[in-house]
């Protein structure tokens, strides 16, 4: 191999990763919850899920691309880890659609897709054609990767050696290391099984040699899904244990019952004197088979992904997850002291949702204030962040309230739900005050100092509200009361504001632009305020004794 060869290797390496991310991050941008909806209904069914990963595979003719997708999806949230292990399971049925169409190359086409992928980002204005140009265009440029790291090695071929070295592996064991190793280093099953049937057709092996590569082929795939997983989240990174797990075990039984049957004469015997066409046909049988004796286990394959990389704390920073709630068991036989488990949880993730929704509001009015258009992808991120403990802390309280007899515990945990959505609602008007950057930016708007002074007075007053919601542990009726405090002063303050701003609108001292996005600030700011006191009462916080 040429040190060209390797620089080719390396740079198909980064293209491949980079299409893939394109994609992922296309889909993210294009499909959001919407594609979501689409896979949990696809693979709520396992033989749904089975079909839908073969249809992929068999349309774009590679697993390896198919298992990646998955594995982004995974990795954003938009398919759970169960409903991976169908998919992966359907992959492999796809991919041997390649070995009995060797002649279609989709390779082919990948220039044509980065083409149109880029003309639709750089030549189209709207910003949804942009998300699925980026899908496009990152799914031609895996493939272009793709190929170049199979080409930098396509040298291996002509090699005298490494030919000699393929047909001597009557070993089962140096047959399939050998083919799982090749594999690897041409990241493409599909192209490997092609070489395989070349050598076939050429006299240099027969299928009972040739099974055992065929099966290290199916392992060597895999190697694609583990680059992908590369950087990705802990549950991405099972999707590929997933993967790994369903071809070594395929692998191992196939290898026992060739070696005990008479499996590999009787393939042979479907197409006798066309070893191409009997390598196929024991490629397909292969992950059919696999398939059907993996399906009623896929969900332990799951599990067993889990145990064999099991959470570390670390890595769920940067990752939305549930700090304080587990799953736990909620029927009826186990409820002793389900309640304070719970109220116990929910009420700490609560404290959370509130800091968050603190940092969003106190950055919202900095950014208005400053101009600070950098701190609106922070704020819409925390935002995410806040969307998704609404919608998790929701449903655990739902299913808890299934199982609640007690009806001061339920009252609770009710009122805990409708905290949820308050703190929920608090983000939101944050959002609204950080997008009003983009107006005041795009119309030249600027504030004088008087409203400065205004805006960071609100967010001193929403900050002290917030943290002081954040920090009561106690039920208390100076709490009550302080809380209360809170709302009148931000009631008060809007009022001050506002007939401020008609001042200054008699004296034409504010253009008219400015003046609207200032009365939706005092909006958003009022709103807020309503929202604390909500959270407080819904908190228990009123139901303390003098």
């Amino acid at each position: 191999m040429k040190i060209t060869d390797f620089f080719s290797l390396l740079g198909g390496l980064a293209l491949f990763l980079y299409g893939m991310q394109m994609m992922s991050n296309g889909l993210e941008a294009a499909a959001g919850n919407r594609m979501k909806q689409i896979l949990e209904k696809l693979t709520a069914n396992r033989f749904l899920g089975v079909l839908v990963g073969a249809g992929i595979t068999a349309v774009i003719q590679s697993s390896s691309a198919t298992t990646v997708m998955v594995v982004g999806f995974v990795n954003s949230g938009m398919m759970t880890l169960k409903q991976a292990v169908w998919i992966i399971m359907g992959a492999n049925i796809g991919t041997t659609i390649t070995g009995q169409l060797i002649a279609l190359d989709i390779g082919a086409l990948a220039p044509l897709f980065a083409f149109c992928g880029v003309a639709a980002i750089v030549f189209v204005k709207k910003q949804q054609v942009h998300h699925y140009g980026l899908i496009v265009a990152g799914l031609g440029i895996l493939f272009i990767g793709m190929e170049m790291m199979s080409g930098a090695m396509m040298p291996l071929r002509e090699s005298e050696a490494f030919v000699s070295l393929m047909t001597k592996f009557s070993n089962p064991v140096l047959g399939i290391l050998a083919g799982m190793i090749f594999t690897a280093l041409i990241q493409s099953s599909s192209a490997s099984v092609g070489i395989l049937q070349a050598l076939a057709s050429s006299g240099l092996i027969g299928l009972p040699n040739a099974v055992f590569v065929l099966f290290g082929q199916n392992i060597g795939t895999c190697i694609t899904a583990v680059l992908a997983a590369i950087g990705t989240s802990r549950n991405a990174k099972r999707t590929t244990v997933i993967h790994l797990l369903f071809n070594i075990i395929g692998t191992t039984i196939f290898t026992i019952v060739c070696l005990l049957t008479p499996l590999t004469s009787l393939v042979e015997s479907f197409t006798p004197g066309n070893v191409s066409a009997q390598i196929a046909n024991m490629h397909t049988l292969f992950n059919i088979a696999t398939t059907l004796l993996l399906i009623p286990f896929g969900t332990y394959l799951a599990k067993l992904a889990v145990k064999i990389l099991p959470e570390k704390k670390e890595e769920l920073e940067g990752v939305m997850h549930m700090e304080f709630i587990h799953p736990m068991e909620t029927k009826r036989d186990t409820q002793i002291g389900l309640s304070a488990i719970a109220v116990t949880g929910i009420k700490n993730e609560l404290h959370r949702m509130i800091n968050m929704a603190k940092q969003n509001v106190d950055s919202s009015f900095l950014c208005v204030k400053e101009g600070k258009k950098e701190l609106l992808e922070e704020v819409r991120e925390r935002e995410d962040y806040i969307d998704y403990l609404n919608k998790e802390i929701s449903k655990y309280i739902s299913k808890v309230l299934v199982n609640e007899s007690n009806p001061d515990d339920s009252q609770y945990i009710s009122a805990l739900f409708k905290v949820c959505g308050n703190v929920e609602r608090i983000g939101d008007h944050a959002m609204n005050i950080c997008e009003y950057t983009k107006m005041i930016e795009k119309q030249g708007i600027s504030f004088s100092d008087e409203v400065k002074e205004e805006i960071d007075e609100m967010r001193d007053i929403c900050g002290e509200a917030l943290d002081f919601l954040g920090q009561i542990k106690d039920n208390t009726m100076e709490n009550v009361k302080a809380i209360e405090d809170f709302e009148q002063k931000i009631d008060d303050m809007t009022e001050d504001y506002r007939k401020k701003q008609l001042v200054r609108m008699q004296k034409g001292t504010c253009s008219e632009e400015g003046c609207i996005i200032y009365a939706e600030m005092l909006t958003d700011f009022e709103r807020i305020g309503d929202h604390i006191l909500n959270i407080g009462q819904e908190m228990g916080l009123g139901k303390v004794s003098a």
